[in-house]
């Protein structure tokens, strides 16, 4: 199982990959997770993809402390 986290717009998010597709998770301080379900990611954006899909997907988030997304692992 592939996972992938990002910090979107100054929230902690996991992508992980499926079977079916992507399933995207909030992550918490404390490193429980819960699902993510206004992020919908289509099962053909790829990896390499994922940081500008999210930055489209999610730009209304950004502030000005919190203007980019980035992948932290």
């Amino acid at each position: 199982m592939n996972t992938l986290k990002f910090d979107v717009f100054g929230i902690d998010v996991l992508i992980v990959k499926a079977d079916d597709g992507w399933k995207a998770y909030y992550l918490g301080s404390e490193g429980k997770r819960r699902p993510a379900n206004d992020i919908s990611v289509p099962p053909n954006i790829t990896e390499s993809e994922m940081v500008q899909y999210l930055d489209d997907l999610c730009h209304e988030w950004a502030t000005d402390r919190n203007n980019s997304v980035k992948k932290l692992n």
